[in-house]
C-alpha cells in the first residue's frame, strides 16, 4: 500500500465507509490529506501539505446555492454527492442547479442570479468559463455573498475561496505516466489527446500540464481534439482520430473519453493495440483500471472537493478560520495500487443518484 493510501485509511478508520447512502457522520471523511496554496489564487503560489478538517456543525441553517456545468457524467455526480452529504452533516440548506453543458454560460449565470434573488446566502460555482463569470462574482462580492470556486477554476480576484486541485498537475501526472513508459530514445508513440471543452479553465490547465510533461520524451501528441464532455461527443472525436491516424498507440484525455473509448476499442479489436489514459478519476475509469482496459488516471477526490466547498461557504458566512485555496492531494491510480486505495474516499457510492436539494 502506498503512502497516500495509508493516509486515506488512517483518515477513515474512525468511521464506516461512505458507501452507504444517507447522512454522513463527522468521522467518515476527515482529517483528509490536502494541499493549501499560498498566496491564495496565485498562479505561482506555493503548495503546502495540510490535513483538512471541517467545522463540526453550522451555527445556523444557511441557504447555499450550488451551480454545476452539467450532470452528464459521473464526475459531477461525485461532486454532487460530496456537496449533499456535507450539507447534511453540517445542517445547512443546499439547492443544486445545472446548466446543461459547457456551451451554456448564460444559463449558468441566470440560474445563479435566480438563486441569489430567492435568498441564497452563499454560492458555490463549478464554472463553465474561466473568465466568463467574473462580472457576476464581482456583483455578488459587492452584496457580501461569499462565492466558492469548486473544481473548474474562475479567474476573478473577488472570490471568497477555492476548493479545487491543480488541473495543470492532473494533466502533468497523466503525461508523466506516459513519458516514463516511453522515454527519450525509445521508439516514438502517437497519442491522441482529448482535453475537454475548449476555453474551460480546467481544460487549458490540464492541456498545458500534459504537454509540458511529455516534452522531450518519445511521446508524439497529435493535434488536441477539444469537445464537450458528453459521452456521444467524445466518442465521435475518438472515432475521427482513429480513422485519421490508424497507428495511434494511446488515447489520453478526459475520463469520459476513456470510458467511451473502451467499448469502441473492444468492438474494433484494438484493446491490445491502443492504451487508454484519463487525467482524472470517475467510477467508470476506476472500473476500467481494475479490469485492465484503462492504464492509469490521477485521482483528485472530487467528493472531497465538494465537501470542502460547502465547509468553506459556511466558514465564510460565520466569519471563522478559512483556508482560502485548498484541494485534496493528487495521486495516480493504476493496476498496481487500485486494490489498496479506499474507493469511497475518491468516488461516490455506486447507488447514488443526483440530489438537487437538501432542506
Amino acid at each position: 500500500m502506498n503512502a497516500f493510501a495509508r493516509a486515506l485509511v488512517a483518515a477513515t478508520v474512525l468511521g464506516s465507509s461512505i458507501a452507504a447512502a444517507g447522512p454522513a457522520s463527522a468521522a467518515e471523511w476527515f482529517p483528509y490529506p490536502a494541499v493549501e496554496v499560498t498566496p491564495a489564487f496565485s498562479a505561482d503560489g506555493k503548495p503546502k501539505d495540510i490535513s483538512y478538517s471541517p467545522l463540526p456543525k453550522a451555527a445556523k441553517k444557511w441557504d447555499i446555492c450550488v451551480s454545476f456545468p452539467h450532470m452528464k457524467d459521473a464526475y459531477w455526480l461525485g461532486v454532487d454527492y460530496g456537496v449533499v452529504e456535507e450539507a447534511r452533516r453540517l445542517g445547512v440548506k443546499v439547492t443544486v442547479v445545472e446548466a446543461g453543458g459547457y456551451t451554456e454560460l448564460n444559463k449558468q449565470i441566470s440560474q445563479i442570479e435566480d438563486c441569489v434573488a430567492r435568498g441564497a446566502n452563499a454560492v458555490v460555482i463549478g464554472a463553465i468559463s474561466f473568465d466568463g463569470l467574473n462580472n457576476l462574482v464581482a456583483e455578488l462580492a459587492k452584496k457580501n455573498i461569499p462565492v466558492i470556486d469548486v473544481i473548474n477554476g474562475i479567474s476573478s480576484p473577488a472570490l471568497t475561496a477555492k476548493s479545487l486541485v491543480s488541473f495543470h498537475t492532473m494533466g502533468a501526472e497523466a503525461g508523466r505516466y506516459l513519458a516514463a513508459k516511453h522515454p527519450a530514445g525509445s521508439p516514438p508513440v502517437k497519442v491522441g489527446w482529448f482535453p475537454g471543452p475548449a476555453g474551460a479553465g480546467w481544460v487549458e490547465a490540464a492541456n498545458k500540464g500534459f504537454m509540458e510533461a511529455v516534452a522531450g520524451s518519445a511521446v508524439q501528441v497529435l493535434e488536441p481534439r477539444y469537445g464537450d464532455t458528453g459521452k456521444e461527443a467524445q466518442l465521435r472525436l475518438v472515432e475521427d482520430a482513429l480513422q485519421a491516424t490508424p497507428d495511434i498507440k494511446y488515447i489520453a484525455g478526459t475520463a469520459v473519453t476513456a470510458e467511451a473509448a473502451q467499448g469502441l476499442l473492444r468492438e474494433r479489436g484494438l484493446t491490445d493495440k491502443v492504451g487508454l489514459i484519463a487525467f482524472y478519476m470517475t467510477p467508470g475509469v476506476y472500473q476500467g483500471i481494475k479490469r485492465g482496459f484503462i492504464q492509469a488516471a490521477p485521482a483528485d477526490s472530487m467528493v472531497i472537493q465538494g465537501r470542502i466547498a460547502i465547509d468553506q461557504a459556511v466558514r465564510a458566512l460565520e466569519k471563522t478560520d478559512l483556508v482560502r485555496h485548498v484541494g485534496p492531494k493528487i495521486f495516480v491510480v493504476d493496476k498496481a495500487n487500485v486494490g489498496s486505495v479506499p474507493r469511497d474516499t475518491i468516488l461516490p457510492p455506486d447507488n447514488f443518484s443526483p440530489v438537487f436539494s437538501v432542506k
